[in-house]
């Protein structure tokens, strides 16, 4: 039986209802030849060139999907693809507000060749987009690979049921939700509010009314999490923000890490995030509430298939 899109899926539901390798860390799984559930590459070339990072992330996002089985295990042929970044804010790749945008040109590029048709990058941004797609090195990078850069049109939010815990129905960008796949890639940083904004975090950019979700943001990032059911998310940790998330704008609060990590697990990316940040992911309301609504594990490296690379 060929396996449904997520455009159809939604429209069935009616839209609305709810070369260096380290010794690999695995963890625990059913079969020896089941795909892996997460991989981890961290740059060990020297030296490290500082800026600009394109070396980096192309190598390590390439190694990183290669690894996991490939794009092609979740981009179908004709496929549109949305990609969700973080840019929302007016900030430069430097400041470390926004995804890094060498990373975004590689997986444009490894979409296509998986065969979509279409691939999109939007968000809706909290500074002017015009000035943050721009600023952030996105919007060349998008013309550049011939994807799509979209605008995102605050008139053409639709309210849509998503049969949450606490979030029962929202806003949401129609063009996003009909997409057959769309992928959280953040940036790993800090965050005022959460402590962390990672890849659950990141679905916020496909709502509006955030006013919402700031009365309960584990509880409401955990109902739009599971309503999106992401199959692969990427978390961009070549730059990392530490401190005054999440637009930040002094580069004293920004680190090199050098690491992209790709899971199937959009729980376990972020746990691996909050690790790559220094803080337990225990303790992150976000995470751990995710973790407890059965929507992914924290203790990765024992209950995946995980793999770390050096490369």
């Amino acid at each position: 039986m060929k396996k449904k899109t997520r455009r159809q899926f939604l429209i069935e539901t009616g839209c609305c209802a709810g070369a260096l390798a380290l010794q690999p860390i695995m963890g625990n799984a059913q079969t020896t030849n089941s795909p892996l559930d997460m991989v981890v590459c961290k740059w060990k070339g020297d030296p490290v060139p500082e800026e600009p990072t394109r070396e980096i992330a192309e190598k390590l996002l390439k190694k990183a999907v290669e690894t996991i089985g490939g794009l092609e295990r979740f981009v179908k042929k004709g496929d549109v693809v949305w990609i969700k970044p973080n840019m929302a804010w007016d900030r430069t790749p430097e400041q470390s507000a926004n995804t890094n945008p060498d990373l975004l040109r590689t997986l444009i590029e490894l979409c296509f060749n998986a065969g979509a048709k279409t691939v999109k990058v939007g968000d809706n941004t909290v500074n002017d987009a015009t000035k943050s797609y721009v600023t952030s090195g996105i919007a060349a990078v998008v013309k550049e690979t011939g994807a799509e850069l979209i605008y995102v049109d605050r008139s053409r939010f639709k309210e849509m049921e998503i049969g949450g815990e606490r979030v029962k129905k929202i806003p949401l960008y129609p063009e996003i939700i009909e997409s057959d796949i769309v992928i959280s890639v953040p940036v790993a940083k800090h965050h005022a509010s959460t402590t962390v904004t990672l890849a659950m975090k990141n679905y916020m950019g496909v709502i509006e009314n955030r006013r919402m979700f700031h009365q309960d943001l584990p509880t409401c990032i955990k109902d739009i999490t599971a309503y999106m059911k992401p199959k692969v998310s990427i978390l961009d940790a070549i730059r990392v923000l530490t401190a005054n998330g999440p637009q930040g704008g002094d580069l004293k609060d920004v680190k090199r890490v050098n690491t992209v990590a790709i899971s199937t697990d959009i729980v376990a990316l972020d746990a691996f995030g909050c690790e790559i940040l220094n803080y337990d992911p225990n303790q992150i309301g976000t995470v751990k509430k995710a973790f407890e609504s059965g929507l992914g594990q924290i203790d990765y490296k024992n209950k995946l298939k995980y793999q770390e690379i050096a490369v």
